[in-house]
């Protein structure tokens, strides 16, 4: 028991956010002690800064650009610093200065997530550098730049030489991370197994757990790809990769259990078997974590050895009616489960070398499966438009530190106006949800991070000691930086009074905690309320993440629905269809997290927040149907089949799906007519075991169908303008 409560505790210490920190924070020590012993404490301060502003953008990535990703900071930052330096003296001259360069760092949101990391180390180039002292000549200003960009520079080429040692274990941990998600998705897909009567307690939330972890699991599943998938040419590789590959065959299956679970959630006689299946859901998650806590230790995950879920009775092939539908659709459930417990055996026969692993589409393509790693113009040219979000978020930002540096000038103490500057970089974000999120943890973090920095700078430590807390704090700070804001924000505020107390020895020991804390209560105040100025409101960026995602479930269905799979399926049909899953999913988790952004945005800007729930629930479902047309029927059972019989409906439902999600979106059909699509005639399905499967599948192309249009018309209400 005292093991299975420690889990979380290692599973955090052995994963690839902490191993990136501790690889940071051994670079900074490296640095800092090589510096101080060739060219002094003071040069060795400067170098640390150039550490601490390099290392945003250090987190775990492929081999192949990581230099490349790093080397823009390393440009960009020393100028600013040195510039900073000159104008310390002359206040005004610094505000012109601050504010346009913060707008020009701002505008790294239009490469997104991959911008960020270069937007913050420019921003606290600036920021640290009003941190130390004034220089009155521009000969010791140089020199302390100079300073800065050598451990700036010698970060980078740390971080790169750090990143390739590492690659296998982060390979091992990230594909771990994503087999936990994976688990958590299973066990927010058992809750969905309660019968009708005990899940109608309550009103189910606008964007439930599942579809919560569904978005969480797309993330965490294209982080992964990015770097088991690169170049898996040795064994261990592929491994890793076939390893993947799994993960991905169990995360369709998981969703295809969706299939049918309403109509027999409302019949008392299977409540037994959904219990008996939810059980089973949450064997196969506890299995996953086992594999995933093997990868982390390095050891060989004990076998598979759950029995596989038992269909019920099969009903007499003649027999006709509600009960004998019934029991149909709860085997092919029991089915679909199985097909978990089957994938999940694969999955750990690979990991325990019992089994080879068959990643060949993957090995000659994988450049097409993974992020692209390479800088381009084209992000930052296609920003220049009025509604643009990231050139809004850039005004916003140069506003906000224009008024906060103005306000750092006004203030009575003033002696640490780089404070607020700081609060205002790290909390405001591209979003009200996030610049909220934020906020609050930064202000609870800073009195934390205050309490414990005074304490440490009135026992007046040695320099080495200094060190070591500097060392410690920029470890913590960036491995809890995109999981665990609150620890980064206590970390990071000991990082920086300590790193200020280093950059300015002659200031006094014993800070005032009260004016750290005025200064971020105020920083945070700047950034709350000017997120809405200019705001780039979820609602505008709604119909353009609609139209992605009817686009690529419309590609999606080709793809799936391929006639040319009943000849043969090669390489080719195969990886299409991967890409195109891919794409489907990944188009669904932007705008599920747009639309939890939404939710907490006023409400007269909100967009039509029922209308995308319905959405994204009728997208999922519509995923599920074809992954059961496609994985469950034409790839495992295809021989199964009258290919004279399937044909028509195939092509005939692949034309309809893309008739009606293609953009503009025809005249909506009325609810009756939509209804009646939705739901497929009366047909007797045969046994799922012994008779021919047309049956099913046609009744799976009915029900496809009808969620297009269904689909279509949560389309319309979502983001009318999307639909014009």
């Amino acid at each position: 028991m005292t093991l299975r409560r420690a889990a979380p505790a290692w599973r955090v210490l052995l994963s690839a956010h902490v191993t990136s920190g501790l690889s940071a924070a051994l670079g900074l020590l490296a640095i800092t002690t090589v510096v101080h012993l060739a060219l002094g404490a003071g040069a060795a301060a400067a170098a640390s800064v150039g550490v601490i502003v390099a290392t945003p953008a250090d987190q775990p990535a492929p081999q192949r650009g990581k230099f490349w990703h790093l080397l823009p900071a390393v440009l960009l930052c020393p100028p600013l610093f040195l510039a900073v330096q000159w104008l310390h003296a002359d206040p005004w001259a610094l505000t012109l200065l601050l504010v346009p360069a913060s707008f020009a760092a701002f505008l790294g949101g239009a490469w997104g997530k991959r911008g960020l990391p270069l937007t913050v180390s420019v921003m606290f180039a600036m920021v640290f550098s009003l941190a130390a002292p004034a220089r009155p000549g521009g000969e010791t200003a140089l020199a302390l730049s100079a300073h800065f960009a050598l451990g700036a520079l010698t970060y980078a080429v740390w971080a790169t030489a750090a990143n390739a040692l590492l690659n296998g274990r982060y390979r091992a941990q990230l594909l771990a991370d994503a087999m936990r998600a994976t688990a958590a998705l299973a066990r927010a897909q058992a809750a969905q197994f309660q019968p009708a009567a005990a899940a109608a307690g309550g009103a189910p939330p606008l964007i439930g757990l599942v579809l919560r972890q569904q978005a969480a699991l797309t993330d965490q599943l294209q982080a992964s790809r990015d770097l088991v998938l690169e170049s898996p040419r040795t064994p261990r590789r592929l491994v890793l990769a076939g390893m993947l590959l799994q993960l991905l065959e169990m995360r369709d299956h998981l969703v295809a259990c969706e299939l049918d679970l309403d109509a027999l959630r409302t019949l008392p006689p299977q409540r037994a078997l959904l219990a008996q299946l939810q059980q089973a859901l949450h064997a196969q998650a506890d299995g996953l974590d086992a594999v995933a806590d093997a990868l982390l230790r390095g050891r060989r995950p004990p076998p598979w050895s759950a029995p596989r879920p038992k269909p019920p009775e099969a009903a007499d092939a003649a027999a006709n009616g509600p009960a004998a539908d019934a029991a149909r659709l709860a085997q092919g459930l029991v089915d679909r489960v199985g097909h978990l417990h089957d994938e999940l055996q694969r999955l750990t026969a690979l990991a325990r070398g019992d089994r080879a692993p068959d990643t060949e589409i993957v090995r000659s393509n994988w450049q097409l499966f993974t992020s692209p790693t390479r800088w381009s113009w084209q992000p930052l040219a296609a920003v220049w438009r009025r509604d643009a979000p990231a050139l809004r978020h850039a005004v916003r930002a140069a506003l906000a530190i224009a008024a906060g540096q103005l306000l750092a000038l006004a203030l009575p103490w003033g002696t640490h106006d780089y404070w607020i500057l700081l609060t205002i970089v790290v909390v405001l974000r591209g979003s009200l949800a996030q610049t909220l999120e934020r906020r609050n943890s930064r202000v609870a973090g800073t009195l934390l991070g205050c309490a414990l920095a005074g304490a440490l700078l009135a026992a007046h430590l040695g320099p080495l000691a200094l060190v070591a807390c500097v060392t410690l704090a920029q470890g913590v700070a960036h491995a809890f930086a995109v999981r665990r804001y609150l620890v980064t924000a206590v970390a990071a505020t000991v990082l920086a009074l300590l790193q200020a107390h280093q950059l300015d020895p002659a200031a006094r020991a014993s800070f005032d905690a009260l004016e750290r804390l005025a200064d971020t209560l105020i920083g945070a105040a700047l950034a709350w309320g000017f997120s809405y100025v200019l705001p780039s409101w979820e609602r505008g960026q709604i119909p353009a993440l609609v139209a992605r995602t009817l686009a690529a479930q419309a590609r999606h269905a080709h793809q799936a629905l391929n006639l040319g799979q009943l000849d043969t399926v090669d390489d080719r049909t195969e990886l299409a269809w991967r890409l195109a899953r891919r794409e489907a999913y990944d188009s669904l988790s932007v705008l599920v997290q747009a639309t939890l952004r939404a939710l907490v945005e006023p409400r007269a800007v909100r967009p039509p927040l029922p209308a995308l729930g319905r959405l994204l629930a009728h997208s999922y479902q519509l995923l599920a149907q074809l992954t059961a047309v496609k994985s469950l029927l034409l790839l495992l059972r295809r021989d199964r089949l009258a290919p004279a019989q399937i044909r028509p409906p195939l092509q005939q439902a692949a034309d309809a799906i893309a008739a009606a999600l293609t953009l503009p979106l025809p005249p909506r059909a009325g609810p009756a007519a939509t209804a009646a699509a939705a739901a497929p005639e009366p047909v007797a399905l045969p046994d799922l075991h012994t008779a021919d499967l047309s049956p099913w599948l046609l009744r799976r192309l009915a029900l496809a169908r009808g969620l297009a249009l269904q689909l279509a018309d949560d389309a319309r209400e979502a983001a009318p303008v999307a639909a014009a």
